[in-house]
């Protein structure tokens, strides 16, 4: 694990029973993932809970999310109106986690290029000496990786990593994955309103406002794989728009400096 500090952090007080974690995974059309991702959530962080934050998809993801939940009282399942956006489903989630009093949320995405065998070690790292507020699941660490990317992609990913690190002045290595566990007391420190990315640079915007909050983070190693089935939701015109967010971030990131 590679520790990256910033203000120290208040470590909760110490509780009686397991801590209260509930993973989150927003889909659109994932039908063909999702049934198996929850039975591998369920069996390596069995005392979790699971949130699905589906935006109308049209291939039922949303209505089998709604049957299991029936069946298991560990599932639950938030319903939009349609494609909002990963960054706003993403603090939907977040919304839900406070509102339901969780001490810890664990985003990942459906594919399965976040595989849950890394839950323990995501929510383990949490407590670890000195508890932190951010395990970051990262590619760019030592026994970290990718598997499945062309050449292409896998130098836009470092590309774009680099210039978020630069611009917003962030130490984690992998600033734009979104396999991470957050520290519930610390995201009551955010306006959620004050967010402007809806895409992309959700990651990198939420990790910097973390940092101005005084959120301690820690990376512990992933092996990053593309999806095997169902289709990519990558959007051209979106990695445009979050580049942009992020200079305008970045810019006042450094006139604050200043």
């Amino acid at each position: 694990m590679h520790e990256l500090m910033a203000q120290p952090a208040e470590p909760d007080a110490p509780e009686q029973s397991a801590p209260r974690t509930l993973v989150t995974v927003a889909t659109y059309n994932e039908i063909e993932n999702l049934p198996t991702l929850v039975e591998e959530v369920l069996l390596y962080a069995p005392q979790a809970d699971l949130l699905v934050i589906d935006d109308n998809s049209p291939d039922g993801t949303g209505d089998w999310a709604d049957g299991k939940s029936a069946e298991d009282s560990r599932v639950h399942c938030l319903h939009r109106s349609g494609k909002l956006g990963l960054g706003t489903a993403t603090i939907a989630a977040m919304r839900y986690a406070i509102e339901h009093d969780y001490r810890y949320m664990l985003n990942m995405d459906a594919d399965f290029s976040h595989h849950p065998r890394y839950l323990p070690d995501l929510i383990g790292g949490m407590e670890a000496d000195p508890p932190v507020d951010v395990m970051i699941g990262s590619r760019y660490i030592r026994d970290g990786g990718v598997e499945g990317w062309p050449l292409r992609r896998r130098l836009m990913s470092r590309g774009v990593n680099l210039y978020a690190r630069t611009l917003l002045g962030l130490k984690a290595r992998d600033c734009s994955g979104a396999f991470r566990c957050y520290r519930v007391a610390m995201l009551k420190n955010l306006d959620f309103d004050a967010i402007r990315s809806r895409g992309y640079s959700f990651q990198e915007e939420i990790l910097w406002r973390l940092k101005r909050a005084g959120a301690r983070f820690r990376e512990t190693p992933i092996i990053f794989a593309d999806r095997q089935r169902g289709q990519s939701k990558i959007d051209r015109r979106e990695a445009i728009e979050a580049l942009r967010v992020i200079a305008a971030l970045g810019a006042k990131n450094w006139l604050r400096r200043s």
